[in-house]
């Protein structure tokens, strides 16, 4: 007698109340390939320098993929450092004040190993709520006591701080992803030196936009190099490439190397990466004032909007986030700013912590007045209703 097979059971029926309360919230995402060229004039990306394409950056990509090969082939401790990301690794401790550094295969995977591997159980690391994703990942997965404190808050965490007995590290931002502004650095590295506690800054948005030459956030508050800080950073914004590395005492860096967990079992970067990245550090130390003029855009772009009636934060390097009545209006004014050929940045929960949906505009070295014209024009005539003050 034939058996009947149930009808299967759909374990994934739960993502489609998902996916309809992301609908219905406006807070659905979508991936959209770019063509090889576009018509677009683009605020969306982090090419802070207009690196990316550049030819000494392109060739220097080229050059490495030709001499090593597509691919590193293996983790950094087997097959996957090259002498080129040895050179990279002294070039990028060279130019931002630090002794040493470490090449990671993205920024992201660089938070997560200095978080975890200079934690640990019986660590506190107190955590700035304003901080990127990958920081709170590295501390959830760190095993240590996590102390979120409000953003920018160096009483606070000074406070945290005291209270704890034993190892403790304080992370932030140098310029936070959302907002643009810049963390009190300053304040709290007295903080964490005072209480006994080591440093860890992510200067993703700084480096290659703020301090002299673009020698990031650090650098400009007199911190680089300092026994008790550590730096990490992204080779995919300034730069133009791919990649992440944390920057420190030597001693940190001989560290990482034998307890990262992202660092000893991920795949190196690719040569074509690190070629890119170093080419593109050689272009911003011959052309230092690439950084000033990022600052530059930035500052035009938030006075003209504001001057309009739009609600802006002031940015401290080269994020500009204009503030959306919602995430809904959010995401249909990127989209009218797309058709009418710009492309910005749209930013919404989970994505920002307090909960405001924004448009994103990074000011690019590269921008020209006529390009600083027509985004400001485009951003304007596209404005939601509500989304002015005038």
């Amino acid at each position: 007698m034939p058996q009947h097979t149930p009808d299967p059971v759909d374990v994934f029926a739960w993502i489609d109340a998902a996916e309809s309360a992301r609908a219905e919230a406006g807070l659905v995402r979508t991936l959209r390939p770019r063509p090889e060229t576009s018509t677009l004039l683009d605020l969306a990306s982090n090419d802070y320098l207009g690196l990316t394409r550049h030819p000494e950056t392109v060739r220097g990509a080229r050059e490495a993929a030709e001499r090593w090969g597509a691919g590193a082939t293996g983790s950094r401790l087997v097959t996957g450092t090259t002498e080129l990301h040895a050179e990279l690794e002294r070039s990028l401790a060279a130019f931002c004040g630090f002794e040493a550094a470490l090449v990671l295969s993205s920024g992201y995977a660089a938070n997560l190993a200095a978080v975890t591997a200079l934690s640990g159980r019986g660590t506190l690391v107190v955590s700035d709520a304003g901080n990127h994703a990958s920081i709170v990942d590295g501390c959830r997965l760190s095993r240590a006591e996590t102390a979120v404190i409000p953003h920018s808050d160096p009483d606070t965490a000074r406070k945290t701080l005291a209270a704890h007995e034993g190892r403790a590290l304080l992370v932030s931002d140098s310029v936070f992803s959302v907002d643009g502004d810049a963390a009190p650095l300053a304040d709290y590295a007295a903080a964490a030196r005072d209480e006994g506690a080591a440093l860890v800054v992510d200067d993703a948005h700084g480096l290659g936009v703020l301090g002299e030459g673009g020698r990031g956030a650090l650098h400009a508050a007199g911190l680089a190099g300092a026994p008790g800080v550590v730096a990490t950073l992204t080779l995919s914004k300034s730069l133009g490439s791919q990649g992440g590395a944390v920057l420190g005492p030597a001693k940190v860096i001989r560290h990482l190397v034998n307890t990262a967990r992202t660092f000893i079992f991920d795949t190196g970067l690719a040569p074509a990466a690190a070629g890119a990245a170093l080419a593109s550090l050689r272009l911003l130390q011959r052309e230092p004032e690439r950084a000033d003029r990022a600052r530059e855009v930035a500052a035009q772009l938030y006075g003209r909007l504001t001057a309009s009636g739009l609600t802006a934060a002031r940015p401290d390097a080269a994020v500009v986030s204009v503030r959306a009545p919602s995430a809904s209006a959010a995401l249909q004014w990127a989209a009218d700013c797309r058709e009418a050929g710009l492309s910005v940045g749209c930013f919404r929960p989970p994505s920002v912590p307090d909960g405001i949906s924004r448009l994103r505009l990074t000011a690019r070295a590269d921008l020209t007045g006529d390009e600083i014209d027509r985004a400001v024009g485009t951003i304007l005539r596209t404005a939601p209703a509500g989304a002015t003050d005038r």
